[in-house]
């Protein structure tokens, strides 16, 4: 069983979900419902291990000594 669902959204981003809907074959409340399914699905799945690029840059600032100040003066002098 199926129930109606309302959503606001802007007309652009309607109109892009309708042609995505038809490029794909599928109505855009069935790509809603997937996409709501994907969502729940991910939260109940174990979280996905480091991509080898992220799992060699630990602990590579392990050792340094930056302190909040340091960084606040470097955020203030590049922005300021």
């Amino acid at each position: 069983m199926t129930t109606k669902l309302t959503l606001r959204l802007s007309p652009l981003l309607i109109k892009r979900a309708k042609v995505y809907a038809k490029k794909h074959g599928k109505s855009v409340s069935q790509i809603v419902g997937d996409y709501f399914s994907l969502l729940s699905q991910s939260a109940a799945t174990k979280r996905m291990a480091p991509l080898p690029l992220t799992q060699s840059l630990r602990g590579v600032l392990k050792e340094s000594h930056v302190s909040d100040k340091d960084y606040k003066k470097y955020l203030e002098d590049k922005y300021l």
